[in-house]
């Protein structure tokens, strides 16, 4: 993509994710011994309890979280895509290997928010519970030398890129959340479900709007970033203003009512 100001935006492959996830209640059923006699809101209610007795939070350990949802944004060469992985009847193994395998496909910039802290964690326990193959992401410079410098598994490295962590120098108190970064910098955020939904959905069978609320997420970080992209120096003015415009020309084209919603929610400026 050419710019107004005749320089043209060079960038590797970059793929935001994000994914949403609930309670795995199979692997409680194996942890508790119930068998049969327990159903998954049960048990999800008993891990809950559990878990707010010892931290006060229903947040439960990454090992204990299934992924339901992966959503990518990929910018590569002119183009712009924002999808979700697979389709709604896909494994959770399914899921996360597409996941993998567009790493090793790509070899991207990748972008998250909170991708250190939580989402790649929680990919990396349930592949390994799922036989996932993941050598590109594992890579720390056995296979390509130049991972021994810049892995996606480094704090540090950039080849994973977690804006939360970035953006609050790696100090946890200063972390914020996305939904409020993104509108704060005029982006639309969370329009409609947000993460303290998503267990409710998924009994209702609602999983297609998971899928959709998931999407939305990626969007708004990759939003996010190009603005950082532009507060670093890495993106000029009039590039940050073209690439914003290819996002929105791009879910113009797409006319799925969450799209529409979150376009709504956008206002120029």
């Amino acid at each position: 993509m050419l710019s107004s100001d005749s320089r043209r935006v060079v960038m590797p492959p970059i793929l935001v994710f994000d994914i949403e996830t609930v309670p795995d209640t199979d692997g409680l059923r194996t942890l508790y011994r119930t068998g049969d006699s327990a159903t998954p809101q049960q048990l999800a209610e008993i891990a809950f309890l559990q878990r707010r007795q010892t931290t006060g939070s229903d947040f439960l350990q990454l090992h204990l979280q299934r992924v339901v949802a992966i959503s990518c944004v990929l910018r590569e060469r002119d183009q712009f895509r924002v999808w979700s992985l697979g389709d709604i009847a896909d494994s959770e193994a399914e899921l996360i290997q597409r996941f993998f395998d567009a790493m090793d496909k790509y070899a991207p910039q990748l972008v998250s928010w909170n991708g250190g802290g939580f989402d790649l964690p929680v990919l990396h326990y349930r592949g390994l519970i799922n036989h996932v193959a993941a050598p590109r992401c594992w890579d720390m410079g056995e296979d390509q030398r130049e991972f021994r410098y810049n892995s996606y598994l480094s704090r540090y490295h950039r080849r994973h890129l977690d804006l939360m962590d970035v953006l609050a120098m790696y100090q946890p108190r200063a972390h914020a959340p996305l939904d409020d970064l993104a509108r704060l910098c005029g982006f639309p955020g969370k329009p409609g479900m947000d993460g303290s939904q998503v267990w409710d959905a998924y009994q209702a069978g609602h999983i297609t709007d998971i899928r959709n609320y998931c999407e939305t997420d990626a969007v708004n970080i990759y939003l996010v970033y190009l603005r950082f992209q532009q507060m670093r120096g890495a993106l000029s003015a009039s590039q940050y203003t073209e690439e914003c415009a290819l996002v929105r020309e791009s879910l113009r084209q797409n006319d799925a009512s969450h799209w529409r919603e979150y376009l709504g929610a956008w206002p120029h400026r």
